[in-house]
């Protein structure tokens, strides 16, 4: 039951690594922070989708095959499993009421946790067929709920439970406030990361399987622009977030990649492990949780993220 709390091993001694910027650009020349990396957790088998949440100050992160959420508290630096049984959860954010909205392979679903405790829906499917697995999840400044819809979940019983897509496309898609579910892109190969730019006027995909940055318009009654190609990527790309001055920051397979809004790659931190998603967190935003492969590193910078109270 999700909010249990059961221990998974208290305060965490963590162990710290070199934690080096590697700037392309002058546009990366403001990046910095801590001259270490923090890995305060390194049990899982495939970490992914981290959510902090300001009020109680906390990150969830998803271990997928162990089917599995866990939680990191920033105060007492301890990591306890906060869901057991969490159908294969993957990604998730804090929309602006301080709600979790999470990502499920084994529901082929969008859920959201309510105030109250319960699980609501936002989506599980599309046209009266079963979604394929949502893998990634934003909340855009309307409130409406954007997700990525790629097939990694039904591949095998390891992320999720095998089974054939009945869906047409990869998608992504859009939920109002309503719960109407519309499809605003089809053509991608394997949707996965998705973010806002701060101005929620512009929407950001990683495709892993090109791999690849898509980006369109948002325009204010909810329809979106066409998608165009960005970023041509040399590795595999997975979760995206943004921060405040609207750079990319990139979950990649050889640590986390920094893009201008134009695509230019302009920075780089290297990890030793690949790197699945990320988030800004902290009180002021300006912690990096990062979700690689079997740990989450923890790294304070000098860059603040997109701010939740945007969407």
């Amino acid at each position: 039951m999700p909010g249990t709390g059961e221990q998974e091993g208290g305060p965490m001694a963590t162990e710290r690594l070199a934690a080096v910027y590697e700037s392309f650009d002058e546009r990366f020349a403001d990046v910095g922070g801590d001259h270490f990396l923090e890995c305060v957790f390194d049990d899982g088998r495939w970490l992914e989708g981290p959510a902090y949440h300001p009020a109680h100050r906390f990150v969830l992160f998803s271990d997928i095959p162990n089917e599995r959420v866990l939680r990191f508290d920033e105060r007492t630096r301890r990591v306890d499993v906060f869901d057991a049984a969490s159908g294969f959860a993957n990604g998730r954010t804090v929309d602006a009421q301080g709600r979790f909205v999470w990502c499920e392979h084994g529901g082929r679903r969008v859920a959201r946790l309510e105030h109250d405790g319960s699980t609501s829906v936002v989506a599980d499917a599309y046209e009266g067929m079963p979604l394929n697995s949502p893998n990634d999840v934003a909340v855009h400044r309307d409130g409406s709920v954007w997700f990525t819809d790629p097939t990694y979940g039904i591949l095998s019983d390891y992320e999720g439970v095998a089974a054939t897509p009945q869906q047409a496309v990869r998608g992504v898609y859009r939920v109002d406030a309503g719960g109407s579910v519309a499809l605003r892109f089809g053509g991608l190969d394997q949707p996965n990361g998705i973010a806002f730019d701060p101005e929620s006027t512009s929407v950001y995909v990683t495709d892993s399987g090109t791999p690849a940055i898509w980006r369109a318009d948002v325009r204010a009654d909810g329809s979106s622009g066409d998608l165009e190609r960005i970023v041509e990527a040399d590795v595999v790309y997975d979760g995206i977030r943004t921060d405040a001055l609207g750079r990319l920051w990139v979950a990649a397979a050889d640590g986390v990649r920094c893009h201008a809004a134009d695509g230019t790659l302009i920075g780089r931190i290297p990890l030793p492990e690949t790197v699945a998603n990320l988030e800004f967190g902290g009180p002021r935003r300006n912690v990096l949780y990062i979700t690689a492969t079997t740990s989450l590193y923890v790294l304070r910078t000098t860059v603040r993220g997109r701010a939740l109270a945007d969407g």
